[in-house]
């Protein structure tokens, strides 16, 4: 009689053959000698822990004058802050008003300016000038920016050297008070005269227009440096101030009539 397989019909598997799947198929049971990768972490983190606490316990009088010193610095210094620095600046700011007032304007009067700066360096109406204020509050933020109105004033009366002086002294803090005061510098050189003034004076022009990119300030140093330049017969260096005017600050009002100033040095 003919045989033949039934669709999805499989013959089954000989004994021997399914007790050797069954042994395949039987997990592996893991051993644990106790020195494992993990244990052996958790081990050293306890050593390590253990020997913080024991450092601890062992220095904890020490910590605890350190912490209490710290603690006596922060307050103090708030207090101070407080009590003493915080008024200092506000009785500088009030009292440089009248200052300030006179300085404005001197640079603004037609007549009578050199008493107006002298009135803004050494005081009136029973106020301080510049000058007092440097002496009287020295270390206040007031007093930095009075070094850089009185190196005004002192530049609008022809005092040059002393101007320098005081613009030295003058930290800024801002990009364009920063480019002025070296820019004065500048002026205060040029105005002094004689060649070795004169480079002086130009590198504190070169100095304040590269302070950074303003649309003010840049191009109008350029232009001095470029004027200098041209003073001291250096008609290649005037020429690269000039052009960079053009190329980049021809809006400015440096910038309106450069292409003659160019004409001029090439």
């Amino acid at each position: 009689m003919a045989t033949y397989n039934k669709r999805g019909y499989k013959a089954p598997k000989p004994e021997v053959e399914k007790e050797a799947v069954e042994v395949e198929q039987q997990p592996v049971e893991e051993t644990f000698d106790g020195n494992s990768t993990t244990a052996n972490v958790f081990n050293s983190l306890d050593a390590g822990a253990s020997k913080t606490e024991e450092w601890v316990e062992k220095n904890q009088k020490t910590i605890y004058v350190v912490l209490a010193a710290l603690i006596v610095v922060v307050v103090g210094y708030l207090v101070v802050d407080r009590v003493m620095i915080t008024p200092k600046e506000e009785e500088a700011a009030n009292e440089m008003y009248q200052a300030e007032q006179y300085l404005d304007q001197a640079l603004t009067a037609e007549k009578s300016k050199d008493s107006l700066f002298n009135l803004a360096l050494n005081g009136g109406e029973g106020k301080f000038g510049f000058l007092k204020i440097i002496e009287e509050y020295d270390g206040t933020d007031a007093a930095n920016l009075a070094h850089y109105f009185a190196g005004t004033a002192y530049l609008n009366t022809g005092k040059y050297k002393e101007a320098v002086e005081q613009l030295e002294k003058f930290d800024a803090k801002d990009d364009g008070l920063k480019a002025s005061a070296i820019g004065a510098k500048g002026d205060a050189y040029v105005q002094l005269g004689g060649n070795a003034n004169l480079e002086q004076g130009l590198k504190f022009y070169v100095d304040a227009a590269h302070v950074s990119d303003n649309d003010v300030f840049t191009p109008r140093f350029l232009f001095k440096a470029a004027q200098v330049s041209e003073a001291l017969n250096k008609k290649a260096d005037a020429l690269k101030y000039y052009t960079e005017i053009k190329d980049k600050y021809s809006a400015s009002q440096e910038g309106m009539l450069i292409d003659a100033y160019i004409a001029k040095v090439e």
